[in-house]
């Protein structure tokens, strides 16, 4: 392997993990989501993985498909651009929908109180919310299955903007081998700083209590991914 590749694949793994630590959509997304289903952190870096996977590999195939035909690194990127304008507007329409339902979800099950009389003729109250145990139990199913998948497919819509200029040197000198290492490495790092990250912000979150707003904590996690969003499609984060 030439010293030019390891050069660039050096590279690509610095831009790799710049790329992620620098774009919250990466990883905000599953902590606040984790946190707010209850998952557990397995379950949540599962989902990552194959998130972060679909991500790196929609770039990879669509470099490979350039490399293929020929087309030039400008119109890749201009490619890029349209899939990243999309996965933000995808991300701000997830989360909006998602406070939306956990505001709804939050009103519904505000506390109150209902009074209670005994034979004897005593009486009190308690306060209780109609959560969980009056749900539909295939209505909790149904949304516990579609969360990840949205987050799937916003995923694989998000662009590795980086990865394309890095892919094409080894490509125009005809090094396959060189593209499939550059290529792994940006992946690899990615893909590892995402997890990472993620892991120990779950973590550090699973000891937080929110008392009287642990109800609103869908809402929370819905705003939190909306402004993700926004900052993705406006700040280019």
């Amino acid at each position: 392997m030439s010293s030019e590749i390891l050069i660039i694949a050096g590279t690509a793994a610095t831009l790799g993990l710049v790329h992620t630590v620098l774009g919250p959509d990466h990883y905000l997304p599953f902590i606040v989501i984790g946190r707010a289903r209850k998952w557990s952190l397995s379950k949540t870096l599962l989902i990552s993985f194959f998130c972060g996977l679909g991500h790196v590999l929609s770039s990879v195939v669509l470099g490979f498909v350039g490399i293929a035909l020929g087309v030039a690194v400008t119109r890749l990127e201009g490619a890029e651009s349209v899939r990243g304008g999309v996965a933000a507007w995808l991300l701000i329409g997830f989360g909006f929908a998602y406070f939306i339902w956990g505001m709804h979800r939050a009103i519904k099950n505000k506390p109150h109180k209902h009074l209670h009389l005994h034979a004897e003729g005593m009486e009190h109250e308690h306060s209780h919310t109609h959560e969980a145990e009056h749900a539909h139990i295939h209505t909790k199913k149904k949304e516990a299955s579609l969360t990840p998948w949205i987050l799937f497919t916003v995923f694989v819509f998000g662009p590795c903007e980086p990865l394309i200029p890095l892919v094409m040197f080894p490509a125009a000198k005809h090094n396959i081998p060189g593209v499939v290492l550059v290529a792994s490495v940006f992946g690899l790092t990615t893909i590892a700083t995402m997890l990472t990250i993620i892991a120990v912000s779950s973590w550090g979150v699973s000891f937080l209590r929110l008392g009287k707003l642990e109800r609103y904590v869908h809402a929370l996690a819905g705003a939190m991914i909306f402004v993700s969003g926004l900052s993705v499609q406006f700040l280019g984060l």
